[in-house]
């Protein structure tokens, strides 16, 4: 996957006012399930799977300035296409930490995975770990604190 229009598609970034894990991940399915990028089954396993495998992940490591990320999916069985939903959380939410399990990191913002092939899942995260780590710090913090999905889409688009 070499281009940003694989990864990203105008019509699946999103800004959510919702205040758990399970209201984003309704929210986002509902809108998902209606565009038929994702079976009916998609929801229960992205919860499930959560709970099991969490997906939070603590950037102070990379930066001490970074707001936390989670990176949810389930398995490709359950979704159509592949591709990262971007989702902005206007309240920061509570996740699992991937590494320590046990730890409970606040988030800020998702990139939600959907693997449509089952093959991209390892190199879809490291894009977004490479993302992270290869864009000028200021630039992420811009990125981070956009309240506007096009803003978001056309920042991933240049700088992805």
């Amino acid at each position: 996957m070499n281009s940003t229009e694989n990864r990203f598609e105008k019509d699946t970034v999103y800004v959510s006012k919702k205040h758990t894990q399970a209201e984003v991940f309704e929210e986002v399915y509902l809108d998902l399930l209606a565009k038929e990028l994702v079976t009916e089954d998609f929801l229960v396993h992205l919860l499930e799977r959560e709970q099991q495998y969490p997906t939070g992940i603590d950037l102070a490591v990379v930066n001490p300035n970074f707001p936390n990320i989670a990176i949810p999916h389930t398995e490709s069985e359950f979704v159509k296409t592949t591709r990262i939903i971007p989702i902005k959380l206007e309240t920061e939410i509570e996740f699992k930490n991937m590494i320590f399990p046990d730890e409970t990191l606040s988030v800020h913002f998702l990139f939600m995975i959907l693997n449509g092939n089952g093959m991209e899942q390892t190199g879809l995260l490291a894009d977004i770990m490479d993302f992270i780590n290869s864009t000028a710090e200021q630039d992420l913090l811009a990125f981070f604190n956009m309240e506007n999905t096009a803003e978001i889409y056309q920042f991933l688009e240049k700088h992805f």
